[in-house]
């Protein structure tokens, strides 16, 4: 547990070092940000306007969803350039398992390009603010096309914006350990890959799903798999929600009270 907390710390720190040229902004959402002392959380927007202030989720394709922020940021998740990217997008974020999440050749047009991985190797590191939205992530490992891992191929990323904290779990090959839940922190919103195998299986998850606990469960990457699979296995406890749209505004005020699998329309 000691040693679980230690990691945790590092990356909390790694996260407040990184936006010090735009100002330190500790997370919200990080569960561990909670019990750090004499941390004062800045705060641009009064939190009774952040909390009515809407955000826009579309549904691109594959794994790609675009956030639309109320300060007018897009953000384009996955991204290969195949799905949302007309017009571009200020952020684009990127995994590298396969080629449909990631593009060598990003839109020039595009601001902030952050790669789930390292190419110089080691974990990636990202903690930016862009206008109205921090955006950090979590490094996880992913499995090569002969089985071996490749540690910190993947990385979860985290948009705060608008007091909710929204996550994208990427091309997830591996279960979470109790330190990177921990750096996770809370999600209120939660894009999950449903494939079945190519990421997890659906029972792993659907586990991993299940712990986070978020009100809003956005599926994608589903390939063939029957998402009433999927579904079942999230239990009663979850309701679900199709969406003839393939967009939802949220806000902190209109999050469900029970948690729900909202399933948007292209999915």
């Amino acid at each position: 547990m000691r040693t679980s907390l230690l990691v945790i710390l590092l990356l909390f720190a790694g996260a407040v070092s990184a936006t010090a040229q735009d100002g330190p902004v500790p997370s919200k959402c990080m569960a561990i940000a909670q019990m750090l002392p004499g941390v004062t959380y800045a705060s641009y927007t009064p939190v009774q306007a952040a909390a009515s202030e809407e955000v826009t989720i579309t549904y691109a394709g594959h794994s790609t969803y675009l956030i639309d922020t109320p300060g007018g940021v897009r953000i384009a998740t996955d991204f290969s350039g195949v799905y949302g990217g007309s017009p571009a997008p200020r952020v684009a974020t990127m995994n590298k398992a396969h080629r449909t999440h990631f593009t060598d050749t990003p839109d020039p047009a595009i601001e902030y390009v952050l790669r789930g991985w390292n190419p110089q190797g080691g974990a990636a590191r990202h903690a930016v603010v862009v206008d109205d939205v921090f955006i950090r992530n979590v490094p996880t490992d992913i499995r090569g096309w002969g089985g071996e891992l490749e540690r910190d191929g993947n990385s979860i990323f985290i948009f705060e914006v608008a007091d909710l904290c929204i996550g994208h779990l990427g091309h997830l090959h591996t279960s979470l350990s109790d330190a990177q839940y921990g750096a996770i922190g809370r999600l209120d919103v939660l894009m999950v890959p449903v494939d079945g195998g190519m990421t997890q299986s659906l029972t792993g998850m659907s586990e991993v799903a299940d712990r986070l606990h978020s009100s809003i469960i956005l599926p994608m990457h589903r390939h063939s798999t029957p998402l009433g699979e999927f579904l079942g296995l999230m239990g009663k406890e979850f309701a679900v929600d199709r969406r003839e749209e393939r967009s939802l505004n949220v806000s902190l005020r209109t999050l469900p009270r029970q948690p729900t699998i909202v399933v948007l329309q292209g999915i």
